[in-house]
């Protein structure tokens, strides 16, 4: 009987070995000792497939490093380094379907349709982590830049990826370098600077100071 995992095992393994998708879902079906109706049940399409495996790569890692005892000592910094971590780890073991994928991607600014339920889960994940951190102080929060954090992380995630892709060090010791490097600048950028201190000392003269007039405001 044909699961979701069954499903995406055989997928995998068609395209490695084929350099891409099948001709038909019957021929897919019919390979793998199912009907097209009970491929149907699980997925629309093989496009549907790439972006659930995707999806649950995400799934995946927020379930093992949330489920450790210290998840929630962490910061939003630790949090954020922990998830690229753990999914880098995880993506190890699917490095061919990994590059498989992402090399038939339309290059461009937007994001790949194969991304798109991977970046809804990121999203979130940032979300709940980048307000955690603003209610904690340890982030600073800007007006109207703090609704931009969290695409400054997917913009983050995106060139580890690519780094990742392209990596040819061993253990892809590198993409760990890549992870702590550009993860700790993001944070430092959204922690609170000198230039944050200046702004808020700019607007208490000008509200309390007697500039307000003086400076046209």
């Amino acid at each position: 009987m044909a699961t979701i995992e069954s499903i995406q095992n055989a997928y995998i393994d068609y395209v490695l070995t084929e350099g891409g998708q099948p001709k038909s879902v019957y021929i897919f079906a019919k390979q793998n000792e199912m009907t097209e109706a009970e491929f149907y049940q699980f997925y629309g399409s093989f496009d549907a497939i790439e972006q659930a495996i995707w999806a649950d790569f995400a799934r995946k890692t927020l379930a093992e490093i949330k489920g450790q005892e210290v998840w929630l000592q962490y910061s939003a910094r630790e949090k954020a380094l922990s998830f690229f971590y753990g999914f880098f780890e995880l993506l190890k073991s699917s490095r061919s379907f990994a590059i498989y994928t992402i090399n038939k991607q339309p290059r461009g600014f937007t994001t790949p349709r194969v991304f798109e339920p991977l970046k809804d889960i990121y999203e979130n994940f940032a979300d709940e982590i980048l307000k955690e951190g603003i209610e904690s102080t340890e982030l600073s929060d800007r007006k109207f830049f703090s609704k931009r954090y969290k695409d400054a992380l997917w913009i983050q995630f995106v060139f580890v990826l690519n780094f990742w892709v392209n990596d040819n060090s061993a253990g892809f010791e590198k993409t760990d370098e890549a992870i702590e490097k550009g993860v700790n600048v993001t944070f430092d950028l959204f922690q609170r600077s000198p230039i944050d201190n200046l702004f808020e000392y700019g607007k208490f003269l000008v509200k309390n100071g007697g500039m307000k007039d003086k400076m046209g405001f």
